[in-house]
Order: C-alpha cells, then structure tokens, then sequence
C-alpha cells in the first residue's frame, strides 16, 4: 500500500510515517518511480510504534524494542536483551512517579475545589 492510504488506515500523519522509517522504525519498499510502498504488515506495526509514543518511550528506545517483541508465534522474541530489559523496567517506573505526582496534584486541586466551594 502506498503511504497515503497507511496514513489514512492507521490515523497517523505521512509525515510521522516518513520520520518512522528515517528513525528505523519502519520499511517501505521503493517502486520504480521512486513511490513508498509497504506491507499489510506495516499498519500494526504502525499502531504499535504510536502505543509505544504514547507511554513515554523515545524513537531510538522504540527502535532496539521493536525486534525484541512478541513474535509471530505470540511468545516472546529471543533477542530481548537484559539491559533492555532493565532499561523498560527503569521507564515504567519513570510513568509509575509520573502517575503518582498526578494523582498527588488532583488530589490537591480537589481540595482547593472543595475549599472554594465552602465545603
């Protein structure tokens, strides 16, 4: 499929999808007029780059994490690394601090919310 139509299928900017595969995050094969084309394959690895966007993660984390998930088979990749392994350990920790200080701040602006509503 051409890049447009991923882009459409996945929700995601032709542009964040040009900078996925400058990143490594994802291939494109090149017709011979110079058009990106990629596999059905790519639209969930293109959800799953934008599910590991989202929780924090930066475009050269993404990139050695790609490899090391689960296979085909649903079991988990081999080449999963142990600093790799330590390195996303430290990171859901990182969001677990993060979730915490949010919680700690509504907490804190509900009783600034009470307060001013006299309660």
């Amino acid at each position: 499929m051409r890049i447009g139509e991923l882009a459409r299928r996945t929700g995601v900017s032709e542009r964040s999808l040009r900078y996925y595969e400058k990143q490594g995050l994802l291939v494109a094969e090149r017709t011979p007029g110079g058009h990106r084309e990629y596999p059905e394959a790519a639209v969930d690895r293109v959800v799953r780059i934008q599910e590991l966007f989202a929780v924090g993660l930066c475009s050269s984390k993404i990139a050695q994490l790609l490899p090391c998930m689960r296979d085909a088979d649903g079991r988990p990749s081999a080449i999963a690394t142990p600093r790799l392994v330590a390195d996303l350990s430290a990171e859901r920790e990182r969001i677990d601090r993060m979730i915490a200080d949010l919680v700690r701040s509504r907490d804190t602006l509900d009783e600034v919310i009470d307060t001013a509503r006299g309660r």
